[in-house]
């Protein structure tokens, strides 16, 4: 049985919130590279982006990490475009925080830069870390059971909506 638990106006509303406390947090900053993990954390990454660009001066930047989240090893990792540019702090966004074993590789091809921070932001956190890492932004927290899944869902309209099983 599915149950929702986000609809899309919800996310808007946390979007918007996690957008404020990323220009609050990095106020004195002059860049920040959001990077949003493929798929669904870059479509998160990109409504971050607007909503930051529309309240903010902040110069921004985009880039997308594909991570092999079944397998995930620093060799497979790819960050489109191939040709970027890392100043100030980056954010690295996703949709859902299990085990954070996707986060780590995602932060990894990083630490060879000089960064003002390394921030993470997911949507949903549910709260079965595996690795030490924490969600800096996070959209709501969900306690589920190991068999429990929390889906993000992106419709025809391309609005989002977060789902339990």
């Amino acid at each position: 049985m599915k149950t929702k638990v986000l609809n899309h106006s919800d996310i808007e509303k946390i979007i918007k919130r996690m957008a404020y406390q990323i220009y609050e947090n990095n106020f004195g900053d002059k860049h920040i590279t959001f990077v949003g993990i493929s798929s669904r954390g870059y479509e998160i990454a990109k409504l971050l982006q607007a909503e930051l660009d529309i309240i903010s001066n902040l110069k921004s930047n985009l880039l997308e990490i594909a991570i092999d989240k079944e397998s995930p090893s620093i060799e497979s990792t790819v960050i489109k475009p191939a040709k970027f540019e890392v100043k100030g702090t980056v954010v690295i966004i996703d949709d859902v925080l299990n085990t954070g074993r996707t986060l780590v590789y995602a932060a990894l091809p990083f630490l060879n830069y000089k960064l003002s921070k390394l921030q993470v932001a997911v949507l949903v956190d549910r709260n079965h870390k595996k690795f030490p890492i924490a969600a800096d932004y996070t959209g709501i927290q969900l306690n589920t059971t190991f068999q429990e899944h929390v889906s993000v869902e992106q419709n025809k309209k391309k609005q989002f909506e977060v789902y339990l099983q």
